[in-house]
């Protein structure tokens, strides 16, 4: 096959599986076998694949008509501008979460060096070190990274080796494991509901880690722990940045008021639903 018909041929075969952006996941699982830009393919769509990359393209998208997640048959997922290993041990950086970092940079600019960050319920370490990443060289600043699971870890690991970042990752049953005190606190924490799971796209609902995404019966588990034990690991006039669900910035909102942070905000993602809440920890209360 030429490069023009591997992706007319892969595009057909998504859309008739059913995958919704079945034109550019043709074209990214093209990319992502023969190293192709899209300016080489403009120049030359007839030219012809080798007989290993044909088979190989196929076989990708044979799995991705299966509704195996992109990222999980390339290995990478962009966030922040950043190249990020991914599998299934860890949840798929989405770009509704670069609210989140930039928050955490924002706010990091007030805080007087030197600054010891904790990123709670890391996964892929995408935001402890894309916050680390864009710091360094303007604050001193140490970051650790808690998960449960040690197959995020490892992931996360790989990535702070890719990215040259010296970070400590730590397991732990949240603050199990902690004894520091840090000057912010940041965490994608699972936040579905138990009984909504069952609604989400199969890439997510089948491929990516329930641990990732079960906030148990109402999707406030994970916040009411954080924010319930936060005070005793938050530094004086320390942050602590969630991002939340579209429909939950009132009542993580009104945990953190409950608990004594002030300050308590809630940001907005670019379609204008709720996605960060925040506050400071407030030691005069």
């Amino acid at each position: 096959m030429t490069w023009k018909e591997a992706w007319k041929r892969g595009a057909q075969s998504l859309q008739k599986a059913g995958v919704e952006e079945y034109d550019l996941d043709a074209w990214y699982l093209l990319e992502h076998v023969t190293g192709i830009t899209k300016a080489s393919y403009y120049m030359e769509p007839e030219h012809p694949m080798h007989d290993q990359e044909e088979r190989e393209y196929l076989e990708l998208i044979r799995k991705r008509s299966t509704r195996i997640p992109l990222q999980h048959l390339t290995g990478v997922q962009e966030f922040m501008g950043l190249e990020f290993h991914v599998n299934e041990h860890v949840l798929i950086p989405r770009q509704d979460t670069e609210i989140l970092v930039e928050t955490a940079l924002e706010k990091l600019k007030e805080i007087s060096s030197p600054v010891n960050l904790l990123d709670m319920c890391t996964g892929s370490g995408c935001i402890l070190l894309s916050i680390l990443y864009y710091m360094k060289n303007k604050k001193q600043i140490t970051g650790t990274g808690v998960d449960v699971s040690d197959k995020a870890l490892e992931v996360a690991r790989e990535n702070a080796k890719s990215l040259d970042l010296s970070v400590d990752f730590l397991q732990s049953d949240l603050f199990d494991k902690i004894t520091d005190k840090y000057s912010m606190i940041v965490s994608n924490p699972p936040y579905i509901r138990s009984d909504v799971i069952k609604t989400l796209q199969e890439e997510v609902r089948e491929h990516d880690p329930m641990l990732a995404l079960d906030g148990m019966e109402d999707g406030l588990y994970f916040y009411r722990k954080i924010i319930s034990e936060s005070e005793k690991y938050l530094q004086a006039d320390g942050y602590l940045i969630f991002e939340i669900g579209h429909d939950q910035g009132l009542d993580v909102s009104n945990m953190m008021k409950d608990a004594g942070f002030r300050d308590v905000l809630i940001k907005k993602d670019l379609a204008g639903l709720d996605r960060v809440v925040l506050g400071v920890y407030d030691t005069k209360r």
